[in-house]
C-alpha cells in the first residue's frame, strides 16, 4: 500500500503531465516552457524539478504515456476478442486488425506530440537515444500482442519474427496517422485509415 507522500507525489506528477499536454496542444513543444506548465498545473518550479530533471524528460514521459495508452487499448481489445472466441482458426487477419485498431486510443494531439518529439530526437543525439530506447520497449510490447494473436488463432503463421512484424506495423501505423492528421481527419477517421493500411500489410506478413 502506497504512503500518503507517495500518493501526493504521484498526483503532482500526473497533474504536471496533464498540464504539459494542454500547454503543448496550445503552444507546441518549443513553446511549452517549464514555467507555462507549472503555471497551468498550479505548482512551483521546485515541484516540477522534484519530479522531472528537465522539460525533455517531461515530454519523453508524456510520449511514453501516449504509446502505453495505444498498446493498452490494443491489448484490451485483443483480450476481449479472445474471450469472445473471435480469434478462431477461420478468422480473417485483415479484418481482425481493422477491428482492433479502430477501437484504439489514437488522436490528433497524440500524433502531433509524437511528431514533434521525433523532430527533437533528430536534433539532439542524447534525446534521440532515449526516444529509441522507449520505442524498442513499445515494439517489444506490440510483438507480444502479435504472438498472442497468432497463438490464439491457431492456424496463422508469421512470415518473419514477431519483433520484425511489430516494427513494420508500428512504422506503417505512425506514418498513416501522421498523414491522416495532415489531411484534417478526425480521431475516428485517423484510426480507420490506419487500420485499413495495417490490414493490407498483415496480408503480406501472415500465411494461414
Amino acid at each position: 500500500m502506497s504512503s500518503p507522500a507517495t500518493r501526493s507525489r504521484e498526483n503532482t506528477k500526473a497533474r504536471l503531465l496533464e498540464a504539459a499536454a494542454q500547454v503543448f496542444a496550445e503552444a507546441g513543444l518549443d513553446g511549452a516552457s517549464v514555467e507555462a506548465v507549472c503555471e497551468r498545473a498550479g505548482f512551483t518550479r521546485g515541484a516540477f524539478y522534484s519530479n522531472f530533471d528537465s522539460k525533455d524528460e517531461l515530454f519523453l514521459t508524456l510520449a511514453a504515456g501516449v504509446a502505453d495508452a495505444r498498446v493498452a487499448a490494443v491489448r484490451t481489445r485483443v483480450e476481449q476478442m479472445r474471450a469472445d472466441g473471435e480469434l478462431a482458426d477461420d478468422c480473417d487477419p485483415k479484418d481482425l486488425v481493422q477491428q482492433i485498431m479502430e477501437l484504439g486510443s489514437d488522436d490528433r494531439l497524440g500524433v502531433m506530440l509524437m511528431s514533434e518529439i521525433r523532430i527533437r530526437a533528430l536534433r539532439d543525439p542524447q534525446f534521440g537515444e532515449a526516444y529509441l530506447a522507449q520505442e524498442r520497449e513499445m515494439v517489444a510490447s506490440i510483438a507480444r500482442i502479435v504472438e498472442d494473436i497468432v497463438e490464439a488463432a491457431g492456424t496463422l503463421r508469421l512470415r518473419l519474427p514477431a519483433t520484425d512484424a511489430a516494427r513494420m506495423l508500428m512504422i506503417l501505423w505512425e506514418g498513416m496517422t501522421v498523414r491522416g492528421a495532415m489531411a484534417g481527419r478526425d480521431d475516428a477517421a485517423l484510426r480507420h485509415s490506419g487500420g485499413e493500411e495495417l490490414g493490407r500489410l498483415v496480408e503480406l506478413l501472415v500465411e494461414s
